[in-house]
């Protein structure tokens, strides 16, 4: 999944990924921030302020009904991209 968040905050994310599972906990997120930094988490490691949810994602119905969030269902592919992205920006 993919979310974008709609907000003038420069030390949120703007988008975030997240690997979901089937219990619907986060197993592996990225976050992008406003200056293109990416930091990520999974359930050995965290970087930045980035950390796996503690409670279930939801729906993307659910996350859509709120205004500042626009969901979308992407695919493994483009999660895997994305991951891949902030462990190299790491040097990991």
């Amino acid at each position: 999944m993919k979310v974008e968040w709609l907000h003038s905050f420069d030390d949120e994310p703007v988008e975030v990924y997240s690997e979901v599972g089937d219990d619907g906990y986060e197993t592996r997120k990225v976050e992008l921030f406003p200056d293109g930094r990416l930091e990520y988490a999974d359930g050995h490691r965290e970087t930045g302020a980035t950390g796996l949810s503690e409670v279930p994602v939801g729906t993307v119905a659910g996350i859509a009904a709120q205004e500042e969030f626009q969901p979308h269902v992407i695919s493994r592919r483009e999660f895997e991209e994305m991951w891949a992205r902030a462990v190299a920006a790491r040097g990991e």
